[in-house]
């Protein structure tokens, strides 16, 4: 790659109009690495109830296709509170025109069909709304969801975005991601072969994982005929199980010169008709490592390392 190909082209050569991807937290979403369906506690990077007395711990109850569920009218209620406060700030700071509805936290897949068809439909109801990204797991999809975003797509910009983190069945145990990478080629290929777009996330910096595994993720996922990826540096939180293995000094975190280095040789690998939605990542509520607190900055750095390899903006 000798020029970098955001997300932000992708959708700019598509409709020929400024559109940006509208964060929304869906109340409710919890994920099966956490309420004991595949395992417990969730991923070491998570923050989750195990850990915070004051998480949400409302379930999904078995009246769920009705329109009178509280539950469901609340989710309806944060998703458009959540929608119209974003969308005025970025029409004002990047005059977007249109928008694409980004279910991001949790595993937003992972609730009754007739709830995930709700929500997705007052999503798209919204004004200037063009499409749906949708973050998951892969092994909390179905097949019946995967077709219905199917017959979505004939009208709506759908992407599906799966948390892929790393390719080795090794680390994938360590962090208790609760599958293995086979689920991620299975999923990711019933997806494919159904034309939905698929970005692929990848974490840098997991437990126990050197330079050369971390681009062995990376060619692998690029081997799933994905769409677009995001890479993050794997960061420690209070309230996750990781905070507690950093605090006995058991985990150290990713340096800020090993990240940038390990993130160019992947953008490096990435044939041109893969877009980079995210290169890096950071979060208020951190402990380590301290150079994720500023996310301008490492955006800066990035930027310059990326024009010394001779990679165009």
């Amino acid at each position: 790659m000798d020029r970098l190909y955001t997300f932000g082209q992708y959708l700019k050569r598509k409709f020929q109009i400024n559109i940006k991807k509208v964060p929304i937290s869906i109340p409710g979403f919890t994920c099966p690495n956490i309420d004991g369906t595949v395992a417990r506690g969730g991923c070491v990077f998570c923050e989750n109830e195990s850990f915070s007395p004051n998480f949400q711990k409302e379930k999904f109850t078995l009246n769920l296709n009705s329109t009178q569920n509280p539950l469901l009218q609340k989710q309806i209620k944060a998703l458009k509170i959540q929608f119209f406060n974003t969308v005025e700030l970025y029409k004002k700071i990047y005059g977007s025109k249109k928008f694409i509805i980004y279910f991001q936290s949790f595993t937003n897949t992972y609730a009754p069909f007739s709830t995930l068809k709700t929500l997705y439909e007052e999503a798209l109801k919204l004004p200037d709304v063009i499409g749906l990204s949708i973050g998951t797991r892969t092994d909390s999809i179905t097949d019946e969801t995967l077709n219905y975003l199917k017959e979505l797509s004939k009208d709506y910009e759908i992407w599906i975005e799966y948390g892929i983190q790393s390719s080795n069945d090794e680390t994938l145990k360590k962090i208790n991601r609760g599958h293995n990478f086979e689920n991620v080629k299975e999923t990711i290929k019933k997806t494919k072969d159904l034309e939905l777009n698929v970005c692929g996330h990848l974490i840098f910096g997991l437990p126990g994982e050197s330079q050369k595994e971390m681009l062995q993720s990376v060619k692998d996922t690029i081997d799933l005929n994905i769409d677009s990826i995001k890479f993050h540096p794997l960061y420690v939180t209070d309230n996750t199980l990781l905070a507690i293995e950093y605090k006995k000094g058991k985990f150290t975190p990713i340096t800020e010169e090993d990240y940038i280095d390990t993130l160019i040789k992947a953008i490096k690998m990435l044939p041109q008709n893969i877009s980079i939605q995210r290169m890096t990542a950071g979060t208020q509520n951190l402990l380590a490592p301290d150079w994720c607190r500023n996310k301008s900055k490492q955006i800066s750095h990035i930027y310059k390392a990326l024009l010394k390899e001779g990679i165009k903006l």
